[in-house]
């Protein structure tokens, strides 16, 4: 077919018993979209992914905008293409669309979401209290607006999160315990003492604990780098970039710049941590717009795995996003994702977080309706044991929901997070990206909108646009294997 190439196509996006479906009383969503020089489709409710003609895009355009009325899309084409050619794209798009691979119809319904009640996961704040000072930090340098009394977490009450997170477990038995902080190696000792015992549980519970840590890096000798090396599924890694852009945004508890200590103590993990998992995480705000040459800069100081986030900032703040910058941050997008393309091609690859997506092999439905699970199969834990929905959370007002030193859990506080999934939302519910942004970040959205459950405006957009990024390489990198397989 020369109009339409079906580079990624796959049905399994919603477990279908059948990918050909009857389309009474169901509509579909198709996404069309321009990205890295060229046209795209993506069938939202199926999970194809389709190279597409000039004429072809123009012809699902026309055809989602009247409901596939074939007469309508043929009349409005023919006044720009001649008769043959826009017959033949017609005939291909409602071909595709009778073989299920385009137009799928939206069957997703309660039934697929999950029933709240097993936890999988917990992130452990080893501190409330931290060696910088970040500018732009959501925790109040640490302090989570004073939500806890004790700063540090003591390795008792770190036990006692694990036995909590082992009965509330279920049946599943790999399990995920993040150290966050604050700035977690302040009480390394601690993390320690915690991850040990954590191997002890394993045998005698049947469970496995993936233990990641998130660290500023800064005072990281080579002893810790050794440990995390041995003991950590992943480490997250906190730098901005360019050093002036770091340094700016992130200094030490004296004022000083934290680039340089931040810098040596990342290379001492990354450098001798194999094949073992691990990124880079930065943050750009209104300061660096331009953030493509923080995301080289990481990359060129020997990080092949990176990623840049927008900062989530009040709009008074004098660094804070807002929608006034979302041109300029999608043009950066594109700038960023030519950077990409022109390093893979000079055999120089490194991976861009949001930049990759796998819509063959990914999530299953219920995950993807669900998000991240905050609040419902996600949960963290202050220093004196006190449970919140998320890191995110922990210190708002109303929205503590237990104790793992007593056992106590809010259960309905649970069914209100598992409810906050996307066909709860109308505003997702129609969204092209719903199933790869599963609704976003209710931490986010509470801290813009003040409800869980009216997404964030500024961050669908920046989302959207990395997603389109992200569905193209994947087609192109598809379509190479393809070639090299004829």
């Amino acid at each position: 077919m020369p109009g339409v190439v079906p580079v990624r196509v796959q049905n399994k996006l919603h477990c279908r018993k059948s990918k050909v479906q009857a389309y009474a009383g169901s509509i579909g969503m198709v996404h069309a979209f321009e990205a890295l020089g060229e046209k795209w489709a993506y069938d939202v409710e199926g999970g194809a992914l389709l190279q597409v003609s000039d004429l072809a895009f123009d012809a699902l355009t026309r055809l989602s905008n009247s409901g596939w009325n074939r007469e309508a899309a043929r009349s409005s084409l023919r006044a720009i293409y001649s008769e043959r050619d826009a017959d033949q794209a017609l005939d291909e798009l409602f071909e595709l669309r009778a073989d299920g691979q385009i137009d799928t119809p939206d069957d997703a319904d309660e039934s697929l979401v999950a029933p709240p009640g097993v936890i999988k996961a917990l992130c452990l704040h080893a501190a409330h209290d931290c060696n910088l000072r970040c500018r732009y930090c959501f925790a109040d340098q640490g302090a989570y607006n004073h939500s806890s009394d004790q700063l540090r977490m003591p390795a008792s009450v770190g036990k006692a999160a694990l036995d909590f997170l082992i009965r509330h477990s279920g049946n599943r038995r790999n399990l995920e315990v993040d150290f966050f902080g604050g700035e977690p190696l302040m009480n390394f000792g601690a993390v320690k003492e915690i991850v040990e015992y954590g191997r002890l549980l394993e045998a005698s519970a049947g469970k496995r604990f993936a233990f990641t840590i998130t660290t500023n890096a800064v005072g990281l000798t080579d002893d810790i780098a050794r440990w995390i090396n041995l003991e950590m599924d992943n480490v997250v890694l906190s730098i901005d970039g360019r050093e002036c852009v770091h340094d700016r945004m992130r200094p030490t508890a004296n004022g000083r710049g934290s680039y340089l200590p931040s810098l040596e103590g990342a290379r001492r993990v990354v450098e001798s941590r194999g094949d073992k998992s691990y990124y880079v995480r930065g943050t750009f705000t209104s300061y660096n717009i331009d953030f493509t040459s923080d995301a080289l800069a990481l990359v060129d100081a020997g990080f092949k795995h990176i990623s840049v986030e927008p900062v989530v900032a009040p709009p008074e703040a004098p660094y804070a996003l807002t929608n006034e910058h979302i041109p300029a941050i999608l043009q950066e997008y594109d700038r960023l994702a030519d950077a990409y393309l022109k390093r893979l091609g000079e055999g120089r690859p490194f991976s861009f977080f949001h930049f990759v997506v796998d819509i063959e092999n990914g999530p299953c439905l219920r995950k993807r309706l669900m998000g991240c699970g905050a609040g419902n199969e996600y949960a963290a834990v202050t220093p004196d044991g006190k449970l919140y929905p998320c890191h995110q959370f922990v210190g708002r007002v109303g929205f503590e929901m237990g104790d793992v030193l007593t056992g106590a859990f809010d259960a309905d506080a649970q069914r209100r997070f598992a409810a906050n999934h996307i066909l709860n939302k109308p505003v997702c519910r129609s969204c092209w990206a719903k199933y790869m942004c599963s609704g976003g970040c209710a931490a986010n959205a509470h801290a813009m909108n003040g409800s869980i459950d009216k997404p964030y405006e500024l961050a669908c957009a920046l989302q959207k646009k990395r997603l389109e990024i992200a569905l193209a390489i994947s087609g192109r990198n598809a379509g190479a294997d393809q070639a090299d397989a004829v």
